[in-house]
Parts: C-alpha cells; sequence; structure tokens
C-alpha cells in the first residue's frame, strides 16, 4: 500500500532530521569490542558450564547455581564492555563542573523538541 503524500513528507523529514544528529550517529555506531575481553568471556562461559555440569553430576544443586551465575557473569562482562572514546574538551569541562554542562545540553534538547512540536502544531501538520 503506497504512503500518502503527507506522509512520505514526514517520514523524508524524519530521515533528514535522524541524518543530522551527529550525537544519535555516534551513539548508534558499533565499536569493536576488544578482542582480549571476547576471549576471556567465552573462557568463563565455558568455565561456567563445566562447573554447571559437574553440579549436575555430583547432584550439588548449589555448585550447579554458581555455574550458571559464572557463565551470566562471564556473558555479560564480555557483552557490557565500555567502548573507548577519547575524552573531549567539553566532557572535561562537564566532569568539572559537576555536570552541568551535561544538564545544560539535555535542557537544550527538549527545548528543541517542544520548538518543533509547537511549530507542527501551529502548521496543521498533525
Amino acid at each position: 500500500m503506497p504512503l500518502s503524500e503527507y506522509e512520505q513528507r514526514v517520514l523524508e523529514q524524519m530521515e533528514r532530521d535522524l541524518g543530522a544528529d551527529t550525537k544519535l550517529n555516534s551513539a548508534m555506531a558499533k565499536t569493536a569490542r576488544p578482542r582480549g575481553r571476547w576471549t576471556f568471556a567465552f573462557i568463563g562461559i565455558v568455565a561456567g558450564l563445566g562447573v554447571l555440569i559437574a553440579g549436575a553430576i555430583a547432584q550439588l544443586v548449589v555448585v550447579g547455581v554458581l555455574g550458571f551465575a559464572l557463565m551470566l557473569a562471564a556473558a555479560l562482562w564480555g557483552m557490557l564492555a565500555p567502548a573507548k572514546k577519547a575524552p573531549t574538551a567539553a566532557a572535561a569541562k562537564g566532569d568539572a563542573k559537576g555536570g552541568t554542562a551535561r544538564k545544560a545540553k539535555r535542557q537544550g534538547f527538549m527545548n528543541r523538541v517542544e520548538e518543533r512540536f509547537e511549530r507542527r502544531r501551529d502548521q496543521n501538520d498533525f
């Protein structure tokens, strides 16, 4: 089913807005995880599986639960590796001020969203 002219216009505008947002682009960009971290996570998962199987063979529930916890912890540790980013001058300034720069940016974003909403409502784009 084809889109109406209005829907096509809104879709194009949304695509332009998303493409122009550099912060969103950097947040959505895939970053490579360190290979060593993946290796240790895999070893931890295999070790946890071994402990889990040993607990099942020995019929010790506590050992099995510990093995599962080890597997889960190793998987989360591997997947949630922090992305290495070079500190920027703005980030250092925000840290020095106690995070006030970050709050100001958030307020600026919300103000822009509200302004766009008001403008679209005034133009009857809804």
